[in-house]
Order: structure tokens, then sequence, then C-alpha cells
């Protein structure tokens, strides 16, 4: 598990491995990720939008922009959390992605909150895949 704290807002990753997603014989590794994100603050906050980092095993970097998360522009209230899942398809059987999350506060103030960087690493050799 990965976390980062940024002006009360909390942020923590768990990665997991997904094997009957993943073909190693065609170079097709896939994670399945969670994240949650906990307001620590006393103001409510909207995720409005995301900013990803994707590097995989030979140093190759994908940017990934959007608004929101899976669909969503979510209000996190003081005190509560959201949490989803999403997934991440990579070509080496290891790799690290990283980002920030777009917030703005009641007073219509945006910010960056951290994602923490997290591994993405093949708990299996290719041949043990198949």
């Amino acid at each position: 598990m990965y976390t980062a704290v940024t002006r009360e807002i909390q942020v923590t990753v768990l990665p997991q491995f997904v094997a009957d997603r993943s073909d190693p014989d065609e170079s097709t590794y896939f994670w399945a990720y969670t994240v949650e994100i906990t307001n620590l603050g006393r103001e409510a906050v909207q995720l409005t939008a995301r900013h990803w980092t994707i590097t995989d095993g030979n140093g190759l970097v994908e940017e990934v922009h959007g608004p929101g998360v899976i669909g969503e522009q979510p209000v996190i209230q003081p005190g509560e959390s959201f949490r989803y899942t999403s997934g991440c398809p990579l070509s080496t059987p290891s790799g690290i992605m990283m980002g920030s999350y777009r917030m703005v506060d009641d007073a219509g103030k945006g910010f960056d909150v951290e994602i923490p960087p997290f591994s993405l690493v093949c708990p299996y050799s290719s041949h043990s895949l198949n």
C-alpha cells in the first residue's frame, strides 16, 4: 500500500497484478489498482481532474490527463472517503505509476494532490503464468 497526504487530502493506492488478464507470450501485463481518497480536512473538496505518469520497465513514459476519475467528479466531505478501482496494461512485467488529482475547495480555489508513486511488478516469472 502506498500513501501520500497533500493539504489534508490522503491518497492511498493498492496495486494488484491481474494474472488472468495478462499474457506474457504477447507481452501483455495488467494491474488493477484501488485508490482511496480521504478528506482529513474541515471543508469539502471536489476532484475535477486527474494526471497520471505511467513508466514501463523499458522507461517508456505515457501521460494520461482527463476529467475526474471513472467518469465521476466526486465531492468528498470532511471525514469522508471516495474509493474506486481502475486498471493499467503494460507491455513489460514491471513499471511505476504516479500522478496528481486536481481538487477544488469550497472557495473555488484549485490545488493539486499527490498520487504517491507505486510499483507495478509481476509477481511471477512469465513461465508460471501459463
